[in-house]
């Protein structure tokens, strides 16, 4: 049962990596990265599952952290063009 959850979630990345390369706009391709790391999250859990590792569960969570992070780390680059530009929420009122 794990296997073909395993082989599901092989095929659904390689979907994601397709549209990562053939995205249209560069957004689409940041949320097929992201999506392809929440994959790759998954696959970390069932290979730990199946082989009663629970090494695999720790490098799963830290991965979905750092996927996480780079994600917005990644947005904010494109919104913005700059990570270290602050962001206030009163930003352009004069007043």
């Amino acid at each position: 049962m794990f296997m073909v959850s395993a082989l599901a979630i092989l095929g659904a990345m390689a979907l994601a990596l397709t549209r990562a390369i053939l995205g249209p706009t560069v957004f689409d391709r940041v949320m097929a990265a992201n999506s392809f790391g929440t994959m790759t999250v998954l696959i970390l859990s069932v290979l730990g599952i199946l082989t009663r590792g629970p090494n695999f569960l720790d490098l799963a969570l830290l991965y979905a952290l750092i996927n996480f992070l780079a994600t917005l780390a990644v947005l904010k680059y494109f919104e913005y063009g700059d990570l270290a530009r602050r962001v206030d929420s009163m930003e352009g009122n004069s007043g």
